[in-house]
């Protein structure tokens, strides 16, 4: 199953359940998720984990 899909697949059970709440949830957690992903090897990394 490619990525692609999984998003259509999440976005149309939101669609159909009507949880469009769950959607900001799980844009910050991506968000919080590539922020620790491109700040693992830079200067900002001691920053970034003291905020956990």
């Amino acid at each position: 199953m490619s990525k692609v899909s999984l998003v259509i697949e999440f976005w149309d059970f939101l669609k159909a359940r009507k949880k469009f709440w769950l959607m900001p949830i799980v844009f910050f957690l991506v968000l919080l998720g590539a922020i620790l992903v491109v700040s693992q090897g830079s200067a900002l990394a001691p920053f970034v984990y003291t905020l956990f």
